[in-house]
């Protein structure tokens, strides 16, 4: 049997069979890998980094979507940077939009998932509400003079191709691109192996934003088994309203997810978004950012 093996950390390494190799090449951005294991199923590796697999992936898009969505409350105009999987797109959707603007730098990635990992996106990309653009996301946030209600941030580690996905321009150009009251929720990474990373994205969207708070989703196949996610926007206690408003909220979703529910969307900005004492950071969040209490 052949084994995969993950080395994204210095000190940390982690494995999975590969049953079977479905897809491997290089696009003209990354490697791609996709391949069979007996417990996740299908699984997206690009630059040797696991994405997502299908077991488990409705848990990280389910949090990247619904918690933005469910805070704002009537988002019409969604962006969505990076997401070539569908998987976000797809939860998007599930809401009464009037339109969701998915942008991709990588136009081999949607191609490979639709083809391969059709579960995924569900149909997401042949919905009528949904704008796919195969371009730079810095390029069209600059370019662009649509304005939005809520912006997800579904990228790769703040390395290679999304690596300008995490600068503080990007961030303000962001801002720039959302209406009143709206919201973005950036991907931050496996907080207990990338600390630096999340007080990183926290204190770049600080210098844009009223109010930041991450918060947290268990994904199994992640390291650490936990993902970091930072949702910001003009009001701290607008990024996660009471469990009375988010249910009134959700009627429509009731049975159309897996993992989010009210309940969860208020556990998962109350949880520990670090796992450091904080007298071993080299980098302090600016004061008050991973105060998370609801």
């Amino acid at each position: 049997m052949n084994w995969f093996q993950e080395k994204l950390y210095e000190h940390h390494k982690q494995m999975l069979s590969m049953e079977s190799v479905i897809y491997h090449w290089r696009t003209e951005f990354q490697d791609v890998l996709i391949f069979e294991n007996a417990t996740f199923g299908k699984v997206l590796v690009l630059d040797g980094i696991v994405q997502l697999t299908e077991r488990d992936n409705h848990i990280y898009h389910e949090m990247i979507a619904h918690v933005p969505m469910l805070a704002h409350g009537s988002a019409q105009e969604v962006l969505i940077i990076g997401g070539g999987d569908g998987g976000t797109l797809r939860e998007v959707l599930k809401h009464p939009v009037e339109r969701a603007t998915l942008v991709e730098l990588d136009g081999e990635v949607i191609d490979l998932s639709r083809r391969h990992l059709p579960g995924i996106s569900e149909r997401a990309f042949d919905d009528p509400r949904a704008s796919v653009l195969v371009m730079d996301g810095t390029r069209y946030i600059a370019e662009t003079e649509s304005m939005f209600d809520v912006i997800i941030i579904d990228s790769t580690d703040p390395m290679g191709p999304g690596e300008p996905l995490f600068t503080p321009a990007f961030y303000r150009a962001c801002r720039s691109r959302l209406r009143p009251g709206g919201l973005i929720v950036v991907q931050s990474g496996a907080p207990f192996f990338q600390p630096a990373n999340l007080e990183m994205v926290c204190g770049r969207l600080a210098a844009s934003f009223s109010a930041v708070r991450p918060y947290l989703a268990p994904v199994p196949t992640y390291a650490g088994g936990m993902l970091a996610l930072v949702a910001a926007g003009g009001s701290r206690d607008g990024l996660c309203p009471p469990c009375r408003v988010l249910r009134e909220r959700f009627g429509a979703l009731q049975g159309r997810t897996r993992y989010y529910v009210p309940e969860v969307h208020r556990a998962a900005f109350i949880l520990a978004p670090s796992f450091e004492p904080s007298s071993l950071r080299e980098d302090p969040m600016p004061a008050g950012v991973l105060k998370s209490g609801a």
